[in-house]
């Protein structure tokens, strides 16, 4: 039985945003899947009876803390030994479950990564990654989009594998194209960084590398299938798409499948590419369709084997 572990009590409007996404999700995952939710097993139990959902659908792990958006990361994660997050990233690291999603506190997220489940061996640093829209029909995926604001050559060379192998596994999307972001699409162009890893890449033979691609090309899905780029660069692409949809909603002008799949909601949350486990973080504002949309995420990344496909390429 594949088990995936859900932060019932992270997000700005959980629980009951957390745990009627998981009541979605479960009418949608495999018959070989079960729900875990962590957090007050009376509170859950009372939303799930609202719900007119049987709580033996799911397995409930009694927690009586959590970590707020505004705690010190590291210290809530040690001080609260008890919270949703440390008891889940427990779970996770003995493998009592298989992934472990919230839309609660990034930080601590981070924290449950970095020191319970930890990097793969080989991997410089973890990344975080965005699936974006294109208009030739499947998604992109860009990182890194926000942990790693400066990035060596060597760590961009690693994102490109990285990238591939979660575009393979579990986009799949076969061989696919894995360019760095860049100014132009000649190779002398960029700063020092961006001329150093487009060497790397272009030698590596790993992974199937187009080169450089600029950023009107992002949501073409004409160059590329992986955009590799430091957090920086990367979060504020990934912003100012969240900004345009926004306002093209706010305009009315969501009425085709390209800005439809802008939503956040339909992807869920951001994978942690890198560490020993599944861990995907969601947004603080979730609401039930996108913790719905996450819960399934993780399954569908636990099924692809992706850690273990990480975890070869590092150390082959």
């Amino acid at each position: 039985m594949l088990k995936i572990g859900l932060d019932a009590m992270g997000g700005d409007f959980a629980p009951e945003a957390a745990v009627k996404g998981a009541v979605m999700a479960s009418a949608e995952i495999g018959a070989d899947s079960k729900i875990v939710l962590f957090g007050d097993k009376e509170r859950i139990e009372a939303i799930l009876a609202g719900e007119n959902c049987p709580a033996d659908r799911f397995e409930i792990v009694p927690t009586t803390e959590v970590i707020e958006m505004g705690d010190h990361p590291a210290k809530a994660f040690q001080q609260k030994a008890d919270s949703s997050i440390s008891v889940g990233f427990a779970h996770l690291a003995k493998g009592a479950i298989q992934g472990f999603a919230s839309a609660g506190s990034t930080g601590a997220m981070m924290v449950g990564s970095m020191q319970v489940i930890k990097p793969i061996d080989g991997i410089i640093r973890p990344t975080i990654s965005s699936l974006v829209p294109t208009v030739a029909g499947r998604p992109a995926l860009l990182l890194d989009v926000g942990l790693n604001v400066d990035c060596k050559p060597e760590v961009l060379n690693q994102y490109g594998l990285i990238g591939s192998i979660y575009a393979e596994s579990v986009l799949g999307i076969p061989n696919p194209r894995v360019a760095i972001l860049n100014i132009g699409e000649e190779e002398t162009k960029g700063n020092a960084q961006s001329k150093a890893a487009h060497e790397m890449m272009k030698a590596s033979g790993r992974f199937n590398f187009v080169g450089n691609v600029e950023s009107s090309h992002i949501f073409s899905g004409k160059v590329a299938d992986v955009i590799v780029c430091d957090g920086f660069t990367g979060n504020v692409i990934l912003k100012m798409a969240e900004g345009l949809y926004r306002i093209n909603n706010a305009l009315g002008g969501n009425n085709n499948k390209f800005w439809e799949a802008m939503n956040y909601e339909h992807v869920g949350g951001t994978p942690v590419l890198g560490v020993g486990a599944p861990v995907i973080i969601g947004h603080g504002c979730s609401s039930p369709l996108a913790i719905r949309s996450m819960i399934l995420s993780t399954e569908h990344t636990a099924k692809a084997g992706l850690t273990e496909k990480l975890r070869l390429a590092f150390n082959d």
